[in-house]
């Protein structure tokens, strides 16, 4: 028997992790001398700190950083990066907002960890500005990078105003999703947050502050969008906002063929109407299967009356395909909103008889997921491994991708905990001339492998991930990945396509020596 005998991983990891954190602790970090006095007494590098910077919501990569730096300012992380830019021996640096990134992307391994957590704690409130454009009557968020979504939605809605991108989970910060994209069932519509920014303030790799915008600066403007933090470190956006509605329709429907379920979610991201009054404003679409209650993530939505035979219908089929839409309403809206949603619904082909809603308050709406997490949090399921995979699927390989995937890989292995969402996304709600890379077709589908794992088996996930991304390649499916993760710079290279020399070009102008973000793993060897 003890011949056999192995160490599970996470064992191995947390040994190696001990083994980093020891050797760090009391070593002589040769820049740390060099530091001037005001950015010295603002490091961090005691064992609890340095903890809790090696790792993040993905539980799955660990990293030892030297140190944690606590800015006050936005001086104070110029100062750093252009010390770390003008050093001989130049150390890398990762901003850290939630660390809710999955495969270490808000990490490095001995250099500085930038705590943008503390800056928003520094500045108290002080990161969200509202204000009106006196030359065109537009009203505008101005919001530090630092900052949460939720805090945002809080501050506009005391306005009576709204952001029209969200992203489904809040508790993120601006920086973080503007880095990657910012996506939801909103995007459709509205595109993802990156499209609708109208000015940023960045720190480059050379310590250098920039506002850029379409107009001045542009080209930094548009690669620090969906930039993956590799040639600046985004400290304030300025976005538009519009009047924020009062409550919202919220419809489940579902499916249990696949082609009907997408030719439906087709048509609704396609209806437009005069000034979009008959268009939906959110959209989007998950799998239910053997996972226990069909609401047992996010937040409680099917009628418990209703459990036992949506069950049923879930044990006969195996997989049943729910589409999820939603109205916006206020005041002067009330009275018309459901014969539009009506208008809007009529002649889907979902399951007579499947189709459930909710009245619910915009803000109640766009804060869902968080009671979901609270209850998580509160069975200790929260902190542990998510082995996630996000893809972007082109339309035409959709049919395929279920096939293969769903109705192959996922349902054979049949260990997906946590949701699997798939909804649909116009191509020309996005600018191509940012770093965010999505596939040629007009209409294409995000498609999310959310898993959470205990520690001892998040490793079966990760073997299911690879089995689907080699299924893709195997059949010629050109997926693109959202939150990317590669182990090779080719990979890196693969995944840009025609915009990897622009890109390569960009950090060479941008963050020449390489310093910022290494925990993406596109420039240095950080593995």
């Amino acid at each position: 028997m003890t011949e056999n005998f192995q160490f599970p991983t996470y064992f191995i990891a947390i040994l190696i992790t001990i083994t980093r954190l020891i050797s760090t602790i009391g070593k002589p970090k040769p820049w740390t001398n060099l530091l001037p006095q005001k950015l010295s007494d603002k490091f961090l590098d005691d064992p609890e700190s340095i903890k809790l910077a090696s790792s993040d919501y993905g539980n799955l990569v660990q990293e030892i950083p030297a140190a944690i730096f606590n800015p006050s300012s936005i001086n104070d992380i110029m100062s750093l990066i252009k010390f770390s830019h003008q050093s001989s021996i130049p150390f890398n640096i990762a901003a850290r907002g939630q660390g809710h990134s999955t495969r270490g992307q808000a990490m490095v391994r001995d250099g500085v960890v930038v705590d943008m957590a503390h800056l928003r704690k520094q500045r108290n409130g002080r990161g969200i500005e509202v204000f009106e454009d006196s030359s065109t009557g537009k009203f505008y968020v101005d919001v530090g990078g630092e900052q949460l979504w939720i805090d945002v939605l809080h501050s506009t809605l005391e306005h009576g105003l709204t952001l029209m991108s969200w992203t489904d989970y809040l508790y993120l910060t601006v920086g973080g999703t503007l880095s990657n994209a910012g996506i939801s069932g909103q995007t459709f519509r509205y595109g993802p947050q990156i499209s609708n920014v109208d000015e940023m303030d960045v720190v480059t790799g050379k310590g250098d502050f920039v506002t850029c915008s379409t107009r001045n600066n542009s080209e930094l403007f548009y690669t620090v969008l969906g930039g993956l933090g590799q040639f600046g470190l985004i400290t304030r956006a300025r976005i538009a906002l519009e009047p924020a509605p009062k409550r919202v329709k919220w419809v489940r429907m579902l499916y249990n063929d696949f082609s009907v379920f997408t030719k439906d979610q087709e048509y609704l991201i396609s209806l437009k109407g005069k000034n979009q009054s008959h268009a939906l404003h959110y959209l989007e679409g998950l799998l239910l299967m053997h996972q226990g209650p069909p609401d047992n993530w996010r937040s409680s939505f099917f009628p418990l009356s209703d459990h036992s035979r949506i069950i049923s219908l879930v044990t006969k089929h195996s997989i049943i395909y729910c589409l999820e839409v939603a109205k916006y309403y206020d005041d002067h809206t009330q009275n018309t909103v459901d014969e539009e949603l009506q208008v809007m619904l009529q002649g889907l082909n979902y399951i007579p008889g499947f189709i459930f809603e909710k009245n619910i308050s915009y803000f109640g709406f766009l804060n869902r997921v968080r009671s979901g997490e609270l209850k998580l949090q509160s069975q200790g399921l929260w902190d542990v491994p998510h082995p996630w995979l996000n893809l972007f699927v082109p339309k035409s390989r959709i049919s395929d991708f279920d096939s293969g995937v769903f109705k192959e890989i996922v349902l054979k292995r049949n260990i997906t905990t946590g949701p699997v969402l798939i909804y649909p996304m116009n191509h020309y709600k996005w600018d191509d001339r940012m770093s965010a890379v999505i596939p040629d077709e007009e209409v294409f589908y995000t498609v999310g492998f959310l898993h959470s794992s205990g520690f001892d088996d998040w490793e079966a996930f990760d073997i299911q991930n690879r089995e689907i991304l080699q299924f893709c390649e195997n059949a010629g499916i050109k997926v693109k990945q959202y939150l990317p993760h590669y182990k090779t710079q080719q990979d890196w290279a693969n995944h840009f396509g025609m915009k990897w020399m622009g890109f390569t070009e960009k950090k060479s102008k941008f963050d020449p020596r390489m310093i910022l973000s290494p925990g993406q793993r596109i420039f240095n060897n950080n593995n």
